[in-house]
């Protein structure tokens, strides 16, 4: 079983997501590089900062050091992750992506990351129908108004139950949240 940590994950693109999911259960936020200076790029890493805690693990290269500078502008107490360039090298290319599962791993242990236990899930796919999060016409807005109102951003159902429990939302925010939108 995958190990679940309770940080965010911060990379920079899409392969990266996927290394990093194959080798653990986390919630990660992707930069697209220095798209993240994009205005609302910070404030969705600012959410995820102040709920769950920050991981930045990003490509062993010139990029990827100026990412975790500009990042830790903003957020000084954010935990940074580390793979070797050797670790991260396949084929000339260097990068997250190319990191082996294990090598993820220790690079996130190194930087504390706090790993959290399956029991600690609140929310289910029960309640998310219950309250019309799924399954209604209009699902799809309220997901939009609950992430808003939330500071979690817009997801799918699926990813909507994963954020609440991983962002550590109390059943009191959530049906506050809800009557607000309602």
């Amino acid at each position: 079983m995958k190990k679940i940590i309770k940080e965010v994950i911060v990379v920079e693109g899409r392969d990266d997501i996927s290394a990093v999911k194959a080798a653990v259960d986390a919630e990660i936020i992707q930069t697209n590089g220095f798209a993240i200076r994009k205005k609302g790029n910070i404030e969705k890493l600012r959410v995820a900062y102040e709920k769950k805690g920050l991981i930045v693990l990003t490509d062993p290269d010139f990029v990827g050091e100026e990412l975790r500078k500009y990042i830790q502008n903003f957020f000084p107490n954010v935990k940074q992750a580390y793979i070797s360039r050797k670790e991260g090298s396949k084929d000339g290319d260097v990068g997250v992506e190319n990191a082996t599962p294990e090598a993820i791993i220790r690079a996130l242990e190194n930087a504390k990351c706090e790993v959290i236990s399956e029991g600690e899930s609140l929310f289910n796919m029960d309640i998310i129908i219950d309250c019309g999060l799924s399954g209604a016409s209009d699902s799809k807005e309220l997901r939009e108004k609950l992430g808003s109102a939330l500071g979690i951003g817009y997801s799918n159902a699926k990813q909507l139950i994963s954020k609440l429990n991983r962002y550590g939302i109390t059943m009191e925010e959530f049906e506050t949240a809800m009557r607000n939108i309602k």
